[in-house]
C-alpha cells in the first residue's frame, strides 16, 4: 500500500500527459469517452503484460484513424463496422511481428541510420508544438506561463520530492490560478453520472471498413517505431532488443484489439508520456501501470473522468511546451552523440527534408518523414562526398 501512494502522483502524472489527446479521438469520431479511457488502459496493461513490462510507455487513442472512423461512427452510426476496420488493423500488427520475427529487427535496424533517426526523433516533439501552442497555451497565455514556470522550478529548483513530480506541480499551480481567475467550469462534472460502463460493440463485416483501416497500419508502425528510439534516448537501453520490437508490435496490435470490442479507437504508444519520462527520468514500468489502473477507474467513475476534463487547455499548453520540446532535443542528442556530420551537404538535406515533411504534415507526418530521409539516404548516391573525398586522396 505504501509502495502505491509513493507512486500515484508520479502516475497522476502520465494520466495528466495523455488525458487530452485521448479523450479528444471520441470528440472527433462519436466514440464513448468513458469507453476510450477504460480502453487505453486495459490496452496499456496488455501491452505490458507481452512486452513482459521492458517498455514504460503509455497507449492512448491513435490520431491516424480518425477519418475512418468518424465515417463509420459518427457518420454512418455503424459501430460494429468499426471494430471490424480495427480487427483487421491488429491482424496486420500480428503479422508483421510474426516477419520482424522471422527475419530479425537488427537487419531493419541497420536500414535505419543516425542521421535519419535523430530528426525524426526530433519531430515526433516539433509536431506536437502546435498543439500546445495555438491550441492550448494561446488560450490563456498567463495560465500557460505560470503552469510552465511552476513545473520548471520543481524540476531545478525545488526539493528532492518535487523533483520527480514536476508536471504534476505544475498542473496543481496552473489549475489553482485558473480556478482564482475563474476559468474552470465545474458544470460537467455535476452533470457526469458517478458510475458508467463501456459500450460494447460486435463486429459487422465490412470490406470497406477493412480497406480504410487496414492501411493505416503500416504508418502508425513507422511511428511506433519513432517512438521506441525517442524511449531508447531517455532510458539508455534498446528496447527494440529487449523484449524486441517484434513483441511492441505485438503488444500493440491486441491492446488494439481489446480496444475495438470495449468500444474504443485503435491505440498507439504515446509521445506525451515519453516526454513526462524524460523529464522525471523516472522509468518503472509499474507507474506506467498505475496510470493504466487510474485510467480505467476514470472511464468508470465519469465525475472524476470530468473533473480531470475540466483542467483548462492553457494549463496543459504550458506543460506541453516542456513535454514536447523535451523529445525535439533528445532527437538532437541523438544526433551528437553519434558524430552525424552535418558539413556532408547529403546529411544535411536528409536533416532538412525529415524536419520540414514532419513538422508541415499535419496527418502521419512523422512516418512519411522517415519514409522520405530513407529514401534519400538509400537511393541517392552522395557524388558530391565521393568526389572531394577522391580529391583529398590525391
Amino acid at each position: 500500500m505504501k509502495s502505491f501512494l509513493r507512486s500515484a502522483p508520479l502516475s497522476f502524472q502520465h494520466v495528466f500527459a495523455m488525458f487530452g489527446a485521448t479523450v479528444l479521438v471520441p470528440f472527433l469520431t462519436g466514440l464513448d469517452p468513458g469507453s476510450t479511457l477504460v480502453a487505453s488502459g486495459v490496452g496499456t496493461l496488455i501491452f505490458h503484460l507481452i512486452t513482459r513490462g521492458k517498455v514504460p510507455t503509455y497507449l492512448g487513442s491513435s490520431f491516424a484513424f480518425i477519418a475512418p472512423l468518424a465515417l463509420f461512427v459518427g457518420k454512418h452510426h455503424e459501430p460494429g463496422q468499426a471494430v471490424t476496420g480495427l480487427i483487421s488493423v491488429s491482424v496486420v500488427y500480428a503479422i508483421l511481428s510474426l516477419i520482424i520475427t522471422a527475419i530479425g529487427f537488427e537487419r531493419v535496424r541497420k536500414a535505419i541510420p543516425p542521421v535519419v533517426v535523430g530528426p525524426v526523433v526530433a519531430i515526433i516533439g516539433l509536431s506536437l508544438a502546435q498543439t500546445a501552442i495555438q491550441s492550448e497555451a494561446s488560450t490563456h497565455w498567463d495560465v500557460a506561463i505560470i503552469s510552465l514556470l511552476a513545473a520548471i522550478l520543481s524540476s531545478i529548483a525545488g526539493p528532492k520530492q518535487a523533483r520527480i513530480i514536476p508536471i504534476l506541480v505544475g498542473i496543481i499551480v496552473g489549475y489553482i490560478y485558473s480556478v482564482i481567475r475563474g476559468l474552470v467550469a465545474f458544470g460537467g462534472v455535476s452533470q457526469a453520472a458517478w458510475i458508467q460502463v463501456p459500450h460494447f460493440h460486435a463486429p459487422a463485416f465490412s470490406w470497406q471498413a477493412i480497406l480504410a483501416m487496414a492501411p493505416i497500419a503500416l504508418v502508425t508502425m513507422v511511428e511506433d517505431l519513432g517512438h521506441m528510439f525517442v524511449l531508447n534516448e531517455i532510458t539508455g537501453r534498446d528496447v527494440t532488443k529487449s523484449p524486441g520490437f517484434a513483441s511492441i508490435l505485438l503488444g500493440n496490435g491486441v491492446a488494439t484489439l481489446i480496444s475495438a470490442f470495449l468500444g474504443g479507437p485503435a491505440e498507439t504508444t504515446y509521445a506525451e508520456n515519453l516526454g513526462v519520462l524524460a523529464m522525471t527520468r523516472q522509468f518503472s514500468s509499474r507507474i506506467i501501470q498505475g496510470a493504466a489502473v487510474i485510467a480505467i477507474i476514470l472511464g468508470l467513475l465519469g465525475k472524476f473522468g470530468a473533473l480531470i476534463h475540466s483542467i483548462p487547455p492553457a494549463v496543459m499548453g504550458g506543460i506541453g511546451i516542456l513535454l514536447y520540446g523535451m523529445i525535439a532535443a533528445m532527437g538532437i542528442r541523438h544526433m551528437i552523440e553519434e558524430k552525424v556530420q552535418l558539413t556532408n551537404m547529403k546529411n544535411l538535406i536528409i536533416v532538412a527534408v525529415i524536419f520540414i515533411v514532419g513538422v508541415g504534415y499535419s496527418n502521419n507526418g512523422i512516418a512519411f518523414a522517415t519514409l522520405a530521409g530513407l529514401i534519400i539516404y538509400w537511393l541517392i548516391p552522395d557524388v558530391a562526398s565521393r568526389k572531394e573525398r577522391a580529391i583529398d586522396s590525391k
